[in-house]
Formats: C-alpha cells, sequence, structure tokens
C-alpha cells in the first residue's frame, strides 16, 4: 500500500503494506533536520521480527538509531536519540509470510538545526604526530628522544607516531619502544627509504625480549647498515607493509628469548631469521628464506616459506590465505592526507602492492581527527554524521559506548591510541552492517567490569557480509597491568564473515592491577558469527576460556596462547568435570570449523601442581579439524594431561617440550 497512509494518523483504519519479500522499508521526510526522540510503530499482524530504525541527514546514507531481531509485533514505543532529516523502518526478517504492515509509523522530537554546529573533519594531527621530511633537521636526536622516553615505558600514558614522508632519508637508526608507530607516508612503502635501519631490541630487559609489547612499523623500505635488519618483538608488535632490502632478524642481542610476533603485506629480501622466536605468523608476504624455528612458525600466502614441516621443523605453510584486507594506512596525496582502504582479497599470496595500488582513498576531511579531550558524545556525534574516525596518540576515556552503526566507516588509530571505558560500558559496538574496519588501537579495561570491551554485531546478528567484511586489525585488549581492570568478555564478535587480522587479548600476568580476582576476565574472545576467520590470533591468561567459538564454519589460522599464571589452586581452574578451561574451545554444537598452528602454553608459576586435562576442546566430527596442534608446560610450571580432548601425549618434566598433534580428529 501506499507509504502515506501510515503517517495520516488514522491508527486503525488506513496501513502500508509491503510486497512479501525482504528487506522492505519505509522512509518518511521530515522536512527539514530535527532531534529525534522516540519512534512508535503500531503494527498490523504482519510485523517485522527484526528491522532497523535508521536516521540520515540526505536521504542516501544512513545510520542505525535502533535494531532488533526479537521484534513483538503490536505497539513498539522506541526510545532513540540522534539528529535526522529522514527517518526510515527497513525491515530485514518478516514474522509471517505475507510483506510488513503497518497502521501508523510515528516519529517524535524537536525540530532544530540538526543537534547543533556540524563537527568538522580534517584538521591537524595534534601534538603527538611527528611529521617528518629529508629536509627536516636533527631526525635522528628527535626520534632518539622519544625512544629514550619509550624504551622502558611500559604502562605509561604517552603515545607517540613517527610518520616520514616519501624521499629517501640516510643514516637513520630509529629505535622503537613501547607505544609508539613508525611508517611512510608514500601510496608505497618504496616510496619513503631509508639507507638505516628500524630497530626493536632487549636492552631495557637485559636481552629478554618476551615483553617487547605495543609498537609498529608499517609501509617503509630499508636499506639496513649491517644488511640486516633487528625486530625483536613479542605480542602486539605488527610489522605491516614493510619492504627490507636485506634480511631481518627477530632475536634479540644476544638471541634472548622472544614470544613474537607478526608480519604481513612485507617483502624481505634477505632471509627471516627467526633463533629464539617462540612462535611468529607471516601473512601474505614474500621472503627470500626463513631460518629454523622454535615451537610454532606459521606461514600463509608467503611466497618463499619454507615447506610444511611440522613438527619437525616447526612450520605450518598454507600456499594462500582464504580471504585477507590488508589495514588502512594514512598517507600524503601531495600535501592532502588521505587514508588508503586496501581492496579485499580471496586465495591472498605475496604482497598487495607494487602495482597500480587496489582500494579506494578517503579524504581526511571525511575524518573526525580525535585528539586529546574529544569526549565519547562528540566521537558518537560524529560517526552519526558520518564521518569515519582517526585517533591519534593518547588515551581517551569514554563515558558511553562509542556505536560505530554506518557500514564501510572506518576507525583507524596511530601510535597505539588507547581506549578506556569508563564505569563499566562497552568502549565500542560496531552494528551489523558491511564492511567496517577497526584498525590500530588498544582498548585498556577499566576498573568496572564491563560485560564486553569490544562487540562486532549486536547479539543475534544474521546478515551476511561475505562480499565485505568487516576486518578487526592489530586491535588489542588489555586488562590491567595499567592497573586494575575488569570485563567479563575482551571481544565478541556476533557479525558473521568478520576477519580478526591480528589480535592480542591479554589480561595482564605483570604490571599494577594484578591478581586472579583483581584483574577477573573469564573470556577472552567469543565468536558467536558464522564464516569468522581469524588470522594471527594470540589470546593469553584468561579465568576462563580464552577462546570460545559458537558459530559454524569458523577458521584460525596461527593461534598463541598461555594459560592464566595466577590461578591460585587446582580448584580455581576446574570446569565441571575438566581439569582446567581449555584455552581454544569449539562448541559442541559446532559441526564445521579448522585451524591450523596453534599452540597453547601453561606457566602455573602459583600453584605448579595444576593439571590442565587438554589445551583444546572440540567436537569430534569430520568437519572439525585441526591440523599442527601443541601444548607445552613451561619449566614444569603446571602440566597438560593431553593437547586436545583426550589426545596427544601428557607434558612431564620441567623440560619445556612440547606435545605435538599433526592432526585431529
Amino acid at each position: 500500500g501506499a507509504g502515506e497512509v501510515a503517517v495520516d494518523g488514522n491508527l486503525t483504519g488506513t496501513r502500508w503494506a509491503s510486497a512479501f519479500s525482504d528487506p522492505q522499508w519505509i522512509q518518511i521526510d521530515l522536512g527539514a533536520a530535527a532531534d529525534v526522540s522516540q519512534v512508535v510503530l503500531r503494527w498490523e499482524a504482519a510485523y517485522a521480527k527484526a528491522y532497523r530504525i535508521e536516521f540520515s541527514a540526505n536521504g542516501t546514507s544512513w545510520t542505525t538509531a535502533y535494531s532488533t531481531t526479537t521484534g513483538a509485533g503490536g505497539t513498539e514505543t522506541l526510545n532513540v536519540s540522534g539528529s535526522a532529516r529522514y527517518v526510515r523502518m527497513y525491515g530485514t526478517t518478516r514474522a509471517t509470510g505475507y510483506g510488513y504492515s503497518l497502521w501508523e509509523f510515528q516519529v517524535y522530537g524537536t525540530p532544530g538545526d540538526g543537534g547543533g554546529p556540524t563537527i568538522p573533519g580534517g584538521g591537524d594531527l595534534g601534538p603527538n604526530v611527528l611529521v617528518f621530511d629529508p629536509s627536516t633537521p636533527n631526525i635522528q636526536a628527535t626520534v632518539d628522544n622519544v625512544f629514550h622516553q619509550q624504551e622502558s615505558n611500559q604502562f605509561g600514558s604517552e603515545r607517540k607516531a613517527l610518520l616520514f614522508k616519501p624521499g629517501t632519508y640516510n643514516n637513520i637508526n630509529a629505535q622503537i619502544g613501547f607505544y609508539t608507530s613508525i611508517a611512510g607516508l608514500g601510496l608505497n612503502p618504496d616510496d619513503t627509504t631509508f639507507n638505516g635501519d628500524v630497530t626493536v631490541d632487549a636492552g631495557w630487559f637485559n636481552g629478554n625480549a618476551t615483553q617487547n609489547f605495543w609498537r609498529s612499523a608499517e609501509n617503509l623500505a630499508l636499506n639496513p647498515v649491517s644488511g640486516t635488519d633487528r625486530w625483536a618483538v613479542s605480542q602486539a608488535a605488527p610489522f605491516r607493509r614493510m619492504h627490507v632490502k636485506g634480511g631481518l632478524n627477530l632475536a634479540p642481542d644476544g638471541y634472548g628469548w622472544a614470544s613474537g610476533g607478526y608480519i604481513a603485506d612485507s617483502k624481505i629480501d634477505g632471509s627471516v631469521g627467526n633463533y629464539s622466536q617462540q612462535q611468529w605468523y607471516t601473512r601474505d608476504s614474500s621472503i627470500g628464506g626463513f631460518s629454523n624455528g622454535v615451537w610454532n612458525q606459521v606461514f600463509s600466502g608467503v611466497q618463499g616459506a619454507p615447506a610444511q614441516g611440522f613438527p619437525n621443523p616447526p612450520y605450518t605453510t598454507l600456499d594462500s590465505t582464504p580471504v585477507s584486507r590488508e589495514k588502512p594506512f594514512l598517507y600524503l596525496d601531495g600535501n592532502d592526507y588521505k587514508v588508503f582502504v586496501p581492496a579485499k582479497r580471496t586465495n591472498a599470496r605475496g604482497v598487495s602492492w607494487g602495482g597500480t595500488p587496489q582500494g579506494a582513498s578517503i579524504p581526511l576531511s571525511q575524518f573526525y581527527v580525535v585528539k586529546a579531550g574529544a569526549t565519547a558524545a562528540t566521537i558518537n556525534a560524529a560517526l552519526a554524521q558520518g564521518l569515519n574516525l582517526l585517533f591519534t596518540p593518547g588515551v581517551y576515556h569514554v563515558d558511553q559506548t562509542i556505536n560505530v552503526n554506518r557500514a564501510n566507516t572506518v576507525v583507524l588509530g596511530l601510535g597505539l591510541a588507547t581506549i578506556v571505558p569508563d564505569n563499566g560500558v562497552t568502549a565500542m559496538k560496531v552494528a551489523d552492517v558491511d564492511g567496517v574496519k577497526l584498525a590500530g588501537f588498544l582498548i585498556d579495561a577499566g576498573p568496572v567490569n564491563s560485560t564486553t570491551l569490544l562487540q562486532v554485531g549486536p547479539a543475534g546478528s544474521t546478515a551476511s557480509h561475505a562480499d565485505n567484511p568487516t576486518t578487526v586489525q592489530d586491535v588489542f585488549v588489555r586488562i590491567g597491568g595499567a592497573g586494575a581492570g575488569k570485563a567479563t568478555t575482551s571481544m565478541e564478535i556476533n557479525s558473521n564473515n568478520t576477519i580478526i587480522d591480528h589480535t592480542w587479548l591479554w589480561r595482564a600476568d605483570h604490571g599494577t592491577g594484578v591478581g586472579w580476582e583483581t584483574n577477573r576476565a573469564d573470556y577472552g574472545l567469543t565468536v558467536n558469527g558464522n564464516d569468522v576467520l581469524a588470522t594471527g590470533l594470540f589470546v593469553e591468561h584468561f579465568n576462563k576460556y580464552d577462546v570460545q567459538w559458537n558459530g559454524e564454519r569458523g577458521k584460525t589460522i596461527f593461534f598463541q596462547n598461555e594459560k592464566s599464571y595466577d590461578a591460585p589452586n587446582q580448584a580455581a581452574v576446574q570446569n565441571g568435570s575438566t581439569r582446567g578451561f581449555a584455552a581454544y574451545k569449539v562448541a559442541d554444537s559446532v559441526n564445521t570449523h579448522e585451524g591450523w598452528g596453534l599452540g597453547s602454553y601453561c606457566y602455573y608459576n602459583v600453584a605448579p601442581g595444576i593439571i590442565q586435562d587438554h589445551g583444546f576442546e572440540a567436537p569430534v566430527k569430520a568437519g572439525v579439524k585441526f591440523h599442527d596442534l601443541l601444548v607445552v608446560s613451561l619449566g614444569g610450571n603446571g602440566q597438560y594431561a593431553h593437547v586436545i580432548n583426550n589426545t596427544g601425549s601428557p607434558t612431564s618434566g620441567t623440560g619445556t617440550t612440547p606435545s605435538n598433534v599433526v592432526s585431529f580428529p
């Protein structure tokens, strides 16, 4: 029926009815921008089970003001907030075999100017972004000053991004400390060349690299002075879109311990020296060779990768990566900042750059540039206005959830920008929409427990995003360490087809605010969506399941885990009749799941007698497959009885020797 009869004030005499299919929508033009506070839907018998109320300023780009998958029909009064000229009901699932039928669609609010002044996009990048060009004086001294501030500043609040305009830089050694990102500003890595190095070493920690977290290098070409660049990192230290015209050494000086790491979309002309790295994941890259391996070295889509060999040597090698889309990045087009969003690739192999870049450029004017003093209300107003977000380096407290409701929104952090939820709110929620890109930021739990810290898609999300998935890249979560923090679930993925490409979800085992109950966090990652892919999944020390996977057809390529250190006794980790919660649990209801190159380690140093029945738990079904699994007891602090379910040899003694399973079931 005609749309106007849903707004004629005749509550039971005239109605709008849609076609008998999904989706269907009805839109109201309020005539001018208004501040909308309430929508009342008066349904006929043919109502919507799942629908969204959407707002628009222009009738073409829409944001979600309300969504449900459990609509009740009858008269639904929805309290909403936001500015809109156009309001629509967008139905996605009908409750009956008929269409959607509304007696009346009522919108309440106050006429206005759209909620005050428009928030401007673009602007400067603030004081914590240092931009260099080849003529900048004292580059080395400036970079050294940042390093001296950040070298051992593991839990401080300082954040820095070092950005280099295209050109050639001679005699540089950029040592990279905590919360420091270094990146070129060209469209391709070869546009910005260092005749020199980008270095991470572990002198600050007596040659032990296992705490070299939270830093990054991106979009540069290096001609290392010695022929080999050193990048001795552990978790949360991505090396992306780099071209090393020589070798890459992943170990600290002296070959001390290291627990890394992640490389993507990079070309290393020489060999990668793994040396003491316990585990490493390399994706969609090109390398000249790879030396040795400790426990778990995984490759997907890497030209020059060593052949499959697990467990001896411990290489897991996939010819390609099923789906990938490289991380968005800031670059200069002439004098204008833009963000490049690379295109999705399927069955990817090798780097994404080198020829004509595939993807889209977004001018900085379409970003709200988040700087010190920004509030969650302002951030949300910018998002509702249709802007993307660029978080400059800093720590941002939010007293309400950041709501990312528009398809294709980019949320990009520089310098490990950090979001701290106050009063137990969820830091960020993403609607069940296509193509959102979250990248390059840290969420640090606050002292009041948050139910979740990051939620991608509301509970019950059902839409397919196969053509344009949401990506979560270099998004890290921390509970405790910088101060007491609590969260029941760190990251919850409800949207189908989401790609988690490099995350580290970490319940702190050191720093401040650490204790079995002090920084309580039961679950690291919970996946409820279907067809979710994780490439480079690091999840550690949660009180219960580190990963629980409930969705169908999930895939994980590379998983690194340590169980909690601080369990006080066996009873504290008892899971019904099972001793210990698995590091990676696939729900009994799941019929199809696959994982490659997964490791779980235990270091129960408070109660070394703890027995963990297994590191992995999954239903025994033909469609549930695991390749190259291992568990290891670090120095005999706790032991595993099996690797997965009741399969795999127990660990024993203090020798730190892995127990491996090549194939399951």
